[in-house]
């Protein structure tokens, strides 16, 4: 089958997805996937067709007036994207939690299936809140109501792109509470790509809602890591890992300072990667790197401080190796909370609230007791057992079968 994957948003909205495209193409598919620009080296790599989304994650914004323009104008430009990008054709569409809203109308008026395969948990549930809504539990009752508030915010977000990409596509004009409520009816199936290990499946979800597990990032077939990281990592004990990822954006000085204080006060070498952030220190004990695998570099260390985006997250639990959560916003503290939850990670440091020393402090503890990397092997054991590409490569079988 002709395949289109869509995923928009920072390096873990869209890296995942590569992974996924190059397990699909394996099994005999000719799969592009659609991402914001910035990306095309890596899908590319990946072995994948490239189709460019006019987007930008990383325009800046200031302030909670300009973080929703941001959003809105991210989601106005996103619609238009998509369309172009699925001109070409496909056979069946897959859409990140992201792309989905908006892709949704590309499958109707393409006339294929469209399969949704989201990093996170979007569908309402009694066992927890919305994911970007805090962590403290409303009770079952306000959770669902919350989750179905937060979908409704989704769908207003949405709207006027929605409104102008059906004009686009040629059909009718819908209220968004019909077009949920369609959807709702058909039971579209989706699969999410995260391990329940991490969060198992709520059980007042529908059955066509699946946790099938993590489907990682491409990597290359004999890759290594740069020698300068080999002769860091081979010139003592196992250091730490400290990544941001796409947040706090011009903050590396600053970060840098802080990070590199906390190290040297808890006694241990540092990996700083540089992300978003610009993330930055020097010294013999440290150093500083771009953008490098997680499964090659993570299993290495002896802990990883990071902002507990869903991705990276999953792969410090996937490494066997104990964490210090920092989340800054959206959905991080809720993944911060979780990975908590399995004891593989110390209470989370809210950003706002990180300094040297409660950085320092929490270092101590997650090297000190052995309890942290014991429940951490023990996550990573059972996540290898699961094959989140796997079961999409199925499902996509499934959906061929009926073709």
């Amino acid at each position: 089958m002709d395949i289109l994957l869509t995923a928009a948003g920072s390096y873990g909205d869209v890296a995942p997805y590569t992974g996924l495209g190059a397990r699909l193409r394996a099994e005999g598919h000719a799969v592009a996937l659609a991402a914001p620009e910035s990306f095309g080296p890596l899908v590319t790599a990946a072995g994948l067709e490239f189709r460019p989304l006019p987007v930008d994650p990383r325009a800046p914004a200031d302030g909670r007036s300009s973080l929703l323009a941001k959003a809105a104008a991210f989601v106005d430009r996103l619609g238009d994207g998509l369309a172009d990008a699925a001109a070409p054709g496909a056979d069946l569409l897959l859409f990140s939690a992201t792309t989905a809203p908006l892709g949704r109308h590309l499958a109707e008026a393409m006339g294929v299936p469209g399969l949704d395969v989201p990093l996170q948990p979007v569908a309402p549930t009694r066992e927890f809140p919305p994911v970007v809504g805090g962590v403290r539990s409303l009770g079952g009752w306000g959770n669902r109501a919350a989750g179905a508030l937060a979908r409704h915010a989704v769908d207003r977000l949405h709207a006027d792109a929605a409104r102008r990409l059906r004009a686009r596509l040629g059909l009718p004009a819908r209220p968004r509470r019909a077009q949920r409520r369609l959807r709702e009816r058909a039971g579209a199936p989706a699969l999410h790509g995260f391990s329940p290990v991490l969060l198992p499946r709520p059980a007042d979800w529908p059955e066509e809602l699946a946790v099938v597990g993590n489907w990682w990032p491409h990597e290359p077939a004999g890759g290594g890591l740069p020698a300068e990281v080999e002769d860091f990592l081979q010139a003592g004990p196992p250091p730490v890992f400290v990544g941001f990822g796409s947040m706090a954006a011009g903050e590396g000085e600053r970060l840098g300072d802080l990070v590199a204080r906390a190290l040297r006060r808890a006694g241990v070498r540092g990996v700083l990667q540089s992300g978003w952030a610009g993330l930055t220190a020097g010294g013999d004990d440290l150093l500083t790197v771009g953008e490098l695998p997680h499964a090659l570099l993570l299993p290495r260390t002896a802990a990883v401080v990071h902002h507990s985006g869903a991705g990276t997250a999953a792969a410090g639990l996937r490494a066997g190796v104990p964490a210090v959560p920092v989340p800054v916003l959206a959905d991080q503290p809720f993944w911060a909370a979780r990975l908590a939850r399995t004891g593989a990670a110390t209470a989370p440091v809210p950003f706002a609230e990180l300094s040297a020393d409660r950085l320092a402090g929490a270092l101590r503890e997650v090297l000190r007791e052995p309890a942290y990397r014991a429940r951490a092997r023990a996550a990573a054991g059972a996540m290898a057992r699961e094959d989140g590409a796997a079961r999409v490569a199925e499902a996509v079988a499934e959906f061929g079968s009926t073709c």
